[in-house]
């Protein structure tokens, strides 16, 4: 039952004070926007607001993170109310409208009743009600809490995907801003147990290295990769850089892997093939995005906080992020569908307000089970082999024995002789270095070393089968035999 006009009247000026709720930002909320005056139901001198300022923020955030439940059985619980055999009853979801609200905004229930009555006054429809048809916050209401819904996000990241591929790949301000909606907070994020989202890689941290190879299928690049592999293995130079996942044709990045058994599958190395593979250690902290930990993401808050709906939104759509950067992409499809993975690699590494060094992503090669990383440009210069001036390198496949060649892989470096002693008693061998040259300014590289190659980890796999581990389905096959309609 609704009441009367006077009645609503009154009740909506029944002051409220922020000490009648337990709920913490409701309560900060009332003492920021009330007044000191007598407060209706405790009589306490505090900062209050009127009940129908109350029911505002109590319609607001239950428009957002509630719904009225069915009214009715479903399809499934009517068939059991008709089965004889069962005992099953049906008891309508949710809480009564009245106690929702006692519950959501941790009041008293002389306030929640105040509350609905006036949150029904305002949705009264006397047509719907002749209809049968229930009206928003009435007394006999059921409501439960939901999740606010994240169709926004994913509309919004299809509308990013069709103009990334189809209309601005490049000075989108409509992708930027998507972009930024989703990670500009990612260094604030947290996981259901606390983790953060970006993972610390380097010196001193669960990820000190990173395994990266590269398949050959003639000699002599791989005796040029064996005798340099700080050149030959470590990331390609720009005029040499295909695109990838996460990064565009002639933008050099480091792709690496957490084992060495993922380094090989990720190659995809054909059969009768090489693969060469090196352990490649990080010589500075960095700072790595864990698409891996998105899934995990959790936002905590208030409904009564305008931004946690949004929040909650984004939270269900970057849980879904993760799958969708990683998931598997036919060779084919490689030059479009890279398309928005690279956007946000270039975002993520130039533009985001949170500083990253690269991306950790699931292995598709191995099922999910294992870790990729890139390491963006800034982030993937390796450190050069000290070599002094004048060393001769030679690398081998193979060694001569009586019954012919065998594989053998080995580097040898020969290095000039020592020169004189110094006064100090140390040698004065000359560096590797040339002389500055005016002419190099214009190819410097500004970039600080971050990687190392271990030069002993260096192993060449020679490809003699491939394992494909597949789902095998069978083919239906019918016949049956042509007819004509009757009309």
């Amino acid at each position: 039952m609704t009441i009367s006009f006077s009645e609503h009247e009154e009740v909506i000026l029944r002051k409220v004070c922020s000490n009648c709720t337990s709920e913490e930002y409701l309560a900060e909320l009332i003492r920021e926007e009330g007044e000191v005056e007598a407060c209706y139901y405790c009589e306490d001198e505090s900062n209050c607001v009127t009940v129908d300022e109350l029911a505002n923020k109590i319609e607001a955030a239950f428009n957002d993170h509630f719904s009225l439940t069915s009214t009715e059985p479903n399809a499934f619980q009517s068939m059991m109310l008709k089965d004889k055999e069962s005992d099953y009853d049906w008891y309508r979801e949710g809480q009564e409208t009245v106690w929702a609200i006692a519950d959501a905004a941790r009041v008293s229930e002389d306030i929640a009743r105040d509350v609905q009555s006036v949150l029904e006054y305002r949705h009264e429809d006397w047509d719907s009600a002749l209809a049968g048809i229930e009206c928003e916050f009435s007394s006999d209401a059921h409501y439960e809490e939901i999740m606010p819904e994240n169709l926004q996000w994913h509309s919004q990241w299809d509308e990013f995907e069709r103009l990334i591929k189809t209309e601005a790949r490049f000075f989108s301000r409509t992708a930027a801003s998507y972009l930024a909606d989703l990670f500009d907070e990612i260094d604030q994020m947290r996981t259901h147990d606390g983790r953060s989202l970006i993972a610390s890689a380097g010196p001193d941290t669960e990820i000190t290295s990173l395994f990266r190879g590269r398949v050959f299928q003639s000699e002599e690049p791989l005796l040029e990769a064996m005798r340099r592999p700080d050149l030959g293995l470590a990331a390609p130079p720009a005029t040499a850089a295909a695109s990838g996942r996460m990064n565009a044709r002639g933008i050099s990045v480091f792709y690496g892997a957490t084992t060495p058994e993922i380094a090989l599958a990720e190659v995809r190395p054909p059969v009768g093939s090489r693969a060469a593979i090196a352990r490649f250690d990080m010589i500075r902290p960095l700072r790595l995005l864990d698409l891996s930990a998105l899934a995990e993401i959790q936002e905590s808050g208030s409904i009564f906080d305008q931004s946690y709906a949004y929040r909650l939104g984004r939270m269900m759509f970057l849980r879904t992020l993760s799958s969708k950067m990683a998931r598997p992409v036919m060779p084919d499809d490689q030059e479009l569908e890279y398309l928005p993975t690279q956007a946000i690699a270039d975002y993520l590494s130039t533009e985001s307000k949170v500083p990253l060094d690269g991306i950790l992503f699931p292995s598709v090669q191995v099922g999910g089970e294992g870790v990729n990383a890139v390491l963006f440009h800034k982030a993937s210069r390796c450190e050069k082999l000290d070599l002094p001036e004048g060393t001769s390198i030679r690398a081998n496949l193979y060694s001569m024995y009586e019954g012919g060649p065998e594989a053998d892989y080995f580097v040898s470096e020969e290095v000039p002789p020592e020169e004189e002693m110094n006064d100090e008693g140390s040698s004065k061998r000359r560096s590797m270095r040339p002389p500055v040259d005016w002419r190099d300014n214009f190819d410097a590289d500004p970039r600080i070393d971050a990687l190392k190659v271990d030069t002993d980890s260096v192993r060449v796999h020679e490809i003699n089968a491939v394992q494909i581990e597949t789902f095998s389905h069978g083919v239906r096959r019918t016949r049956y035999e042509k007819r004509v309609p009757p009309f």
